[in-house]
């Protein structure tokens, strides 16, 4: 299985989403082509009700520790309620681009 649909299927399990977008934004990165280094995760879910943005981001770091520890560099997250969602009308925070790690750089 690919490290995003381990991700996925990590995040379904444990937090059972409304919403799940897994989206490997490693492209955008000084990486080879086909790597799974550089994620961002949209997760809609009950589970974040009444918690605050750092203990959502902690609970999402703790499903993922074995990936964090290992082949993910990068990870950027979303992490709403039900109501925050449709009040966003569900749209995602964009990702800036990727201003460093050229080679040409060097």
């Amino acid at each position: 299985m690919s490290l995003q649909g381990r991700i996925e299927t990590k995040i379904k399990t444990a937090l059972v989403p409304s919403h799940l977008d897994v989206i490997n934004e490693s492209h955008m990165h000084n990486v080879p082509p086909g790597s799974e280094s550089h994620f961002k995760l949209v997760i809609v879910s009950g589970a974040f009700e009444g918690k605050p943005l750092v203990r959502r981001h902690q609970t999402v770091h703790g499903i993922l520790s074995e990936e964090l520890a290992g082949p993910i560099h990068a990870l950027s997250m979303d992490t709403l309620t039900e109501q925050e969602w449709e009040r966003r009308s569900g749209q995602v925070t964009p990702t800036p681009e990727c201003l460093g790690g050229g080679k040409a750089d060097r």
